[in-house]
């Protein structure tokens, strides 16, 4: 920048400098400096933006987190209603015993439904990409090959 203020502009509108044009060599070691510049402005504006979003994150991931666990003792609190609630036609510990296996089975179903799914996922090979990287490589493959023989 300190070049361009003591820069002075000719007849012709080119910048120089004692009134002689610049050489391509300084011009080139200019753009260098302004491109390195320029990068390292850009990063340093994404490193403020991705440390201010993530501290956004993270206060969304904490109020995420209480939600859960208010939503846990709620959980919690409606297995209790529902045990006072068989209590009134059968005894205590048939009404507590009756929602436990209810919630075991409950919980038994959820695990196997997880369980298949993280079998489908894993390896966790991205097998689309790897087909097109493949084809990608045949593909240059074949092209050298043809060439070869040209």
């Amino acid at each position: 920048m300190a070049d361009v203020a003591n820069a002075r502009t000719s007849h012709n509108g080119r910048i120089s400098h004692n009134g002689t044009e610049p050489s391509t060599a300084e011009l080139v070691q200019r753009a260098t400096e302004q491109v390195s510049r320029l990068v390292r402005d850009e990063l340093t504006l994404a490193r403020a933006e991705l440390t201010e979003k993530g501290k956004q994150a993270g206060i969304g991931v904490g109020l995420f987190a209480g939600g859960g666990a208010l939503a846990f003792f709620g959980l919690g609190a409606l297995v209790t209603a529902a045990i006072l609630l068989l209590a009134l036609v059968l005894p205590a510990w048939a009404a507590a015993l009756i929602v436990a296996v209810v919630l075991f089975l409950v919980a038994g179903v959820l695990a196997l439904i997880g369980k298949r799914r993280v079998s489908r996922a894993v390896p966790p090979v991205p097998e689309a990409t790897v087909r097109s990287l493949r084809a990608d490589v045949d593909v240059v493959s074949a092209a050298v090959k043809d060439r070869g023989r040209a």
